[in-house]
């Protein structure tokens, strides 16, 4: 598992539990997620805009006023900022569909998009442009990582590796420091997130039907079956 450790543990949790029993999980994210040093002044905004829970988690932080309305992408950014107290309301699964929503209903701007300082499809600058006041502020970091040891040494091994990636950069970032031997089994969440990968030798890439975590498990439950199956091992109902 890839992402921040906290995620990818909320992931395998939800992953049935016969899948989980088949496999040996390895945690090695290689991204970490750190709050930037910088305040948040909300005055005159009239809405939030999150594109992931990290940004949510980073608003937190920083004392992000809570009575605004929050306008999320994703079951996952949208639970979390409805878990902190926002009136959040999910108007999309990707940030093209929360373009469209916003841009269909037009809220009461000025709107706040608070992001990561990597983040794809000028989300605030197309808004904008189509005469929708939108700021846009980082409120958090992503520094990439090396692969842990322990995964490392996995990389090199023969027995099959299943890795899930959850964002094109993460893609990218894998592509670049995988050195390893081992079968290579990837599930990409999107067609961007898979467009890094086909760079490497792998034995199979799955792409989830739509970028959202119930996909992505469903997609990973399909692939352990896939690799039972060619491995010789038992498959799971």
């Amino acid at each position: 598992m890839t992402r921040p450790r906290s995620a990818s543990e909320r992931f395998v949790e939800q992953l049935p539990t016969r899948i989980r029993s088949r496999v040996q999980v390895l945690y090695s994210p290689i991204m970490e997620i750190r709050p930037l040093p910088v305040a948040v002044d909300t005055k005159g905004v009239k809405g939030l805009i999150f594109t992931s829970a990290n940004a949510v988690n980073a608003a937190v932080s920083k004392g992000v006023d809570r009575t605004l309305p929050a306008y999320c992408v994703g079951p996952a950014t949208t639970g979390t900022a409805k878990g902190y107290g926002w009136q959040a309301k999910m108007v999309g699964t990707t940030a093209e569909e929360l373009v469209g929503h916003l841009l269909k209903h037009r809220p009461k701007s000025p709107l706040l998009h608070l992001r990561g300082e990597h983040t794809r499809g000028n989300v605030a600058g197309r808004l904008t442009e189509s005469g929708l006041t939108v700021r846009e502020q980082p409120v958090y970091q992503q520094r990439l990582l090396p692969l842990t040891p322990e995964a490392t040494e996995a990389a090199r091994g023969n027995l099959p590796i299943i890795a899930p990636l959850f964002s094109p950069r993460t893609a990218r970032h894998f592509a670049d420091i995988w050195a390893g031997s081992a079968p290579l089994w990837l599930v990409a969440i999107s067609q961007a997130t898979a467009d890094p990968l086909y760079s490497l030798g792998y034995e199979h890439l799955k792409i989830a039907k739509h970028p959202t975590p119930k996909k992505m498990r469903k997609a990973v439950k399909k692939l352990v079956k896939h690799v039972l199956r060619v491995e010789g091992g038992e498959v799971p109902d």
